[in-house]
């Protein structure tokens, strides 16, 4: 009986102590800065709030058209504008914007992940998505 009562408060306990994990699954990769789908959305949302509103954040104006420079492929057509990202579903309100960034449409539909991480100057390269 005993034994029974604590296989059963394992089973409970086990979704408890999967949930954060799987929440933190890399769904892309920059560098060695992985970024959950949690991230992702709140960076989209954040940023694409800031574009609904016509209004930026930071000195380099974010969000801010990105021009795809590099000729990246993303599923869908643009103008697509870029916004800091930032891991454990921070957001960016200012301050340094870090080396990554989403892309998103200006109907917010997520493009992908970019990072200035071993890039060369100022450009960008896509970042791995697991």
């Amino acid at each position: 009986m005993h034994a029974f009562k604590a296989l059963v408060a394992l089973a409970l306990a086990v979704p408890v102590l999967t949930s954060p994990l799987l929440r933190r699954q890399c769904a892309e990769t920059c560098g060695s800065t992985c970024y959950s789908q949690d991230d992702i959305n709140a960076a989209v949302q954040q940023g694409y709030g800031y574009y609904e509103q016509g209004t930026t954040v930071g000195s380099d104006k974010y969000p801010h058209q990105y021009e795809d420079y590099e000729g990246f492929t993303f599923p869908d057509a643009g103008p697509y504008y870029e916004f800091p990202i930032l891991s454990d579903e921070e957001v960016y309100t200012g301050g340094s914007p870090g080396a990554d960034r989403v892309i998103f449409t200006g109907d917010g539909t997520y493009e992908g992940v970019i990072t200035h991480t071993g890039a060369s100057g100022n450009d960008f390269l896509q970042c791995t998505a697991d």
